[in-house]
C-alpha cells in the first residue's frame, strides 16, 4: 500500500516535472499547459468561486436596483459612482466565475478568439470595476476639499461624463487583444504562462494601469486623511474646552480607521495578482507559481463581494432607500411605519455630497454632522 502511494507520487511529480519542461522548452502545443490545478486545488478554488460568485452577483445586483429605483439617489454623482461600482462587479462575479471554472475545473479548451473574447470580458469588468473606486475616492477628495464649490464643480452631467469616459477606456483596453495585440507566436512558445495568446507587452501596458489607479486612489484618501487631520487639530485651537477637543481629535481617528480598512481591502486583493503579472512579464513562471496565481485570482472576486458592504451598505441614505424599497415590495403594515419614521432622514441628508459611513459622523455641537462636506463647512462658519 506504502509503496502503491509512493508510485503515484512519482508518477504526479514526474507528470509536472515534465509539463513544466514542455512549457520551458517551448512546446506547448494545446492549453492544457495552463490547466495545472490538482484534483485538491481544484476542489479548493471551485468552492470559492460557487460561493463567492452568486453572492457578489445578488449584492451588486441589489445596489443596483435600489439606486435604479430611487430617484433621489440617481440625481447625486456619489451614488452614480457607487452604481457604476456596482455594475461592474457585477459584471466580474458573472464573467470572471463562469470563464475561470470553465477553463480551470471542466478544461474547456476554447480557439484564440473566444478565449480572449472572455479574457476581455474579465478585464473589462475588473478596470472599470478599479476605475469606479478611483471616481468615488475622488468625488470625496472634492468634497472634502472643495467643500463650498462641490456642487459646482461636480454636476450629474459631469458624473455621468466621467463614467462614459471610464468605461470608453476599459472597454478599449480591454479589446486590444482582440484587435490585434497578442502574443506573435501563440502556443509555441507561449508569451504569457498566465494567459494563453496575451503578449507580454499588453500584460505590462495593463498591470501598468491598474497600478496607477490604485496609486492614484492611495493619494486621494491620504489627502483626505491630511485635510481632516488638520481641520481637527485647528478646531481643537479654536473649542478651548479640553473635553470637546478631545470628542473632535477622534474624528480624523476614526477616519484612519474607515479608509485604512478600505485600503488594505483594496491592496490586499489586488497587490498578489498584479505582482505575479510583472514577475510573469520578466521570467518563466513554473507550475506551482502558476497554481499560486489561480488562488490569488479568486482574492479579486472576493473584492467584488466585499466592496457593496464598504461603499453601499454602510451609506445611510442607501439603507433608507432600500428599506423603502422593501416596504413596496412586502406592502405590510409593520413596514409602513419603520420606513415612515425613517423619511425625514432621507430627504435632510440631501444636501450631503459624501456620506462615507455611520462611523464617519461628529459631535462638534449638540447637532451630528452628517458628512465631511458638512464637517468642512463648518470650519468656515
Amino acid at each position: 500500500m506504502v509503496e502503491l502511494k509512493g508510485s503515484a507520487y512519482l508518477d504526479f511529480a514526474d507528470a509536472e516535472e515534465n509539463a513544466s519542461s514542455q512549457i520551458g522548452n517551448g512546446s506547448c502545443d494545446s492549453l492544457e499547459c495552463y490547466m495545472v490545478l490538482t484534483k485538491l486545488e481544484k476542489t479548493a478554488i471551485g468552492t470559492i468561486c460557487f460561493l463567492t460568485g452568486p453572492v457578489t452577483l445578488m449584492e451588486n445586483a441589489l445596489v443596483l436596483g435600489v439606486i435604479a429605483t430611487s430617484v433621489v439617489l440617481r440625481q447625486k454623482p456619489s451614488y452614480l459612482f457607487i452604481g457604476s461600482l456596482a455594475l461592474a462587479d457585477f459584471f466580474a462575479s458573472w464573467f470572471f466565475t463562469m470563464s475561470f471554472l470553465d477553463f480551470h475545473l471542466f478544461h474547456r479548451s476554447d480557439g484564440p478568439t473566444a478565449y480572449l473574447f472572455k479574457l476581455g470580458g474579465v478585464t473589462m469588468a475588473f478596470s472599470s470595476s478599479v476605475g469606479s473606486l478611483l471616481l468615488t475616492a475622488l468625488d470625496r477628495y472634492l468634497c472634502i476639499h472643495q467643500a463650498s464649490s462641490y456642487k459646482v464643480l461636480l454636476t450629474r452631467q459631469r458624473a455621468l461624463l466621467s463614467l462614459l469616459v471610464l468605461w470608453s477606456i476599459t472597454i478599449f483596453i480591454s479589446s486590444w487583444p482582440l484587435m490585434g495585440w497578442r502574443c506573435p507566436t501563440d502556443l509555441s512558445p507561449p508569451c504569457s504562462r498566465l494567459f494563453p495568446y496575451i503578449s507580454r507587452g499588453y500584460l505590462a501596458c495593463w498591470t501598468t494601469f491598474i497600478l496607477v489607479l490604485l496609486a492614484l486612489i492611495l493619494v486621494a484618501y491620504s489627502l483626505i486623511l491630511w485635510k481632516a487631520h488638520r481641520h481637527e487639530s485647528s478646531m481643537t485651537s479654536l473649542q478651548g474646552a479640553a473635553g470637546t477637543g478631545q470628542a473632535r481629535m477622534r474624528m480624523d481617528i476614526r477616519l484612519a480607521r474607515t479608509f485604512g480598512l478600505i485600503l488594505l481591502i483594496l491592496v490586499g486583493s489586488w497587490l498578489p495578482v498584479l505582482t505575479f503579472m510583472l514577475v510573469d512579464v520578466s521570467i518563466i513562471l513554473t507550475h506551482t507559481q502558476q497554481r499560486a496565481f489561480a488562488f490569488c485570482g479568486t482574492l479579486c472576486l472576493v473584492n467584488s463581494a466585499v466592496n457593496p458592504l464598504l461603499y453601499a451598505l454602510r451609506c445611510r441614505e442607501l439603507r433608507l432607500a432600500l428599506l423603502q424599497s422593501l416596504q413596496r415590495v412586502c406592502g405590510f403594515g409593520k413596514c409602513k411605519k419603520c420606513t415612515k419614521d425613517l423619511d425625514p432622514g432621507m430627504h435632510s441628508a440631501g444636501d450631503n455630497c459624501a456620506e462615507v459611513s455611520d462611523d464617519e459622523k461628529l459631535g462638534a455641537r449638540t447637532t451630528q454632522l452628517d458628512s465631511i462636506s458638512e464637517i468642512v463647512n463648518n470650519q468656515s462658519s
